[in-house]
């Protein structure tokens, strides 16, 4: 009996050199293998740590992710935070995440940003939580105060202490004037009427906004008002 011959190849299949086959193989592999993912703290200390302006920017720009996908949504607004409270993030997308954000723990970290252009987006932004936009009304700058003051997320409270505080301008206690008459009517008539005579007893409040509350309907708030005419 003779030896087996050996197969002949196909000549209707194309020949595959071995390091080609070898290199399909692994492409393969890489397709098969899960994406490399970075851990959240390890993202969130780089970003924390970063110089990288443009990197900073990019994230601070990028769009979220529907809130329907919750693991993502929540990594995305960790990552702002870092990248909020890094001073190497550009200023104007410090600002623009202070003006746009709904997230308190990125407002948070933007509040006490060195640039007052930051902390004015900040206190003038509408989704601000009132406890965040309270601590703005104490501001150092003349400027975030009466921007805290005229939010409408202010609490009463600190509308009455901004009303006390003989540093604020004549145009804020001006907005104040009108807490609980013609700006929301509907907050409790007590409270707003302390506000009001607040005002009228702030030797910065200007002689029309005197004047107007005079005729309030609130009796303390017409005398404080009175006697402060009376005084000047």
């Amino acid at each position: 009996m003779s030896e087996a011959s050996e197969t002949t190849p196909d000549p209707s299949e194309p020949a595959v050199d071995a390091p080609v086959a070898d290199d399909v193989a692994a492409s393969a592999d890489a397709d098969a293998a899960p994406e490399s993912f970075e851990p959240l703290t390890a993202v969130y200390e780089r970003l924390r740590h970063s110089t990288d302006a443009a990197e900073l920017s990019e994230f601070a720009r990028r769009p979220l992710p529907d809130q329907s996908d919750q693991a993502a949504y929540s990594r995305a607004t960790a990552l702002l935070e870092a990248v909020a409270g890094n001073p190497h993030t550009p200023l104007e997308d410090r600002v623009f995440l202070g003006e746009t954000m709904p997230f308190p723990n990125v407002l948070v970290k933007l509040s006490v940003d060195e640039a007052v252009e930051v902390r004015l987006a900040v206190a003038g932004n509408p989704d601000v939580k009132n406890w965040l936009v309270g601590r703005l009304t104490k501001d150092p700058v003349p400027q975030v105060r009466d921007r805290a003051l005229h939010n409408r997320n202010t609490s009463w409270k600190m509308r009455m202490e901004g009303a006390q505080n003989p540093e604020v301008d004549a145009a804020t206690l001006e907005f104040l004037s009108h807490f609980g008459v013609d700006a929301e009517a509907g907050a409790p008539a007590v409270l707003t009427a302390m506000v009001r005579r607040a005002v009228a007893l702030n030797p910065n409040t200007d002689d029309a906004t005197l004047a107007r509350l005079r005729d309030d309907a609130d009796p303390a708030v017409a005398r404080a008002a009175a006697r402060a005419s009376a005084g000047r």
